[in-house]
């Protein structure tokens, strides 16, 4: 009677049934060769598409959320990712705006040259004060349109009719809302103020500043001042 090895051709002394110690027995799910084990990035296995390495942040692109925007696009509070109006929009609203404002003052100096006229028919005694009074009314009439063709539009609509015609308008850049009246006043004043004060220079300046703005979003320096930026709708 022998108390050895029940199968001498064992060399193991592993049960029958059992895979030998070590080695893969035949019959048992292995995994895959070249495949990591479940939940552990194994050293040299590729990314899975989207996934950064291990302790990196991923990278932003522009138009993703967080991400700089790209050239021409602006990242405004409120409204995501908006483009911006090209210059060449721009000059264009600016000239439409000039052209209304001036017809504005046309029809305003025409209806107070009108009154004055028919007073001095009805009156030649007042015909003196009359032209004086007229004349004067209808600088400060101009000077008034002038002031607050701009800001009262861009207050109360956010745009201007020049802006609107080609699909633009001016937003708070902190906001994303249309600005208020200051704001307003600031971005229309401070191209004004700076001419008188350099002979008109300085207005040229503020006028071409769009092109030094580095950040490609064409605000000028009255759009810095006032917090504003010019998208298209």
């Amino acid at each position: 009677m022998s108390f050895g090895d029940p199968n001498p051709n064992n060399p193991y002394g592993q049960q029958p049934g059992q895979p030998p110690q070590g080695q893969p027995g035949y019959g048992y799910p292995q995994a895959p060769q070249g495949v990591p084990p479940q939940g552990q990035p194994g050293y040299g296995y590729p990314q899975q598409p989207g996934q950064a390495p291990y302790g990196q942040v991923p990278p932003q692109y522009p138009g993703q959320p967080g991400g700089p925007a790209p050239e021409g696009y602006a990242n405004v509070p409120g409204l995501g990712t908006v483009e911006v109006g090209t210059y060449g929009a721009r000059f264009g609203a600016r000239l439409l705006d000039m052209i209304f404002a001036y017809i504005v003052v046309i029809v305003l100096n025409m209806i107070i040259f009108g009154a004055a006229f028919a007073g001095m028919k009805a009156d030649n005694d007042s015909s003196a004060g009359l032209a004086l009074g007229s004349i004067f009314g209808a600088v400060l009439v101009s000077a008034l349109t002038f002031i607050f063709y701009d800001v009262i539009f861009v207050s109360a609509m956010g745009t201007t009719p020049g802006k609107m015609i080609l699909g633009m308008r001016i937003v708070n850049s902190r906001t994303g809302q249309k600005p208020t009246f200051g704001p307003a006043l600031v971005r229309w004043g401070f191209p004004i103020g700076l001419g008188y004060i350099t002979c008109f220079l300085g207005y040229v300046l503020i006028v071409i500043s769009p092109f030094f703005d580095n950040t490609g979003q064409l605000r000028g320096w009255h759009d810095k001042a006032a917090n504003t930026l010019v998208i298209k709708k």
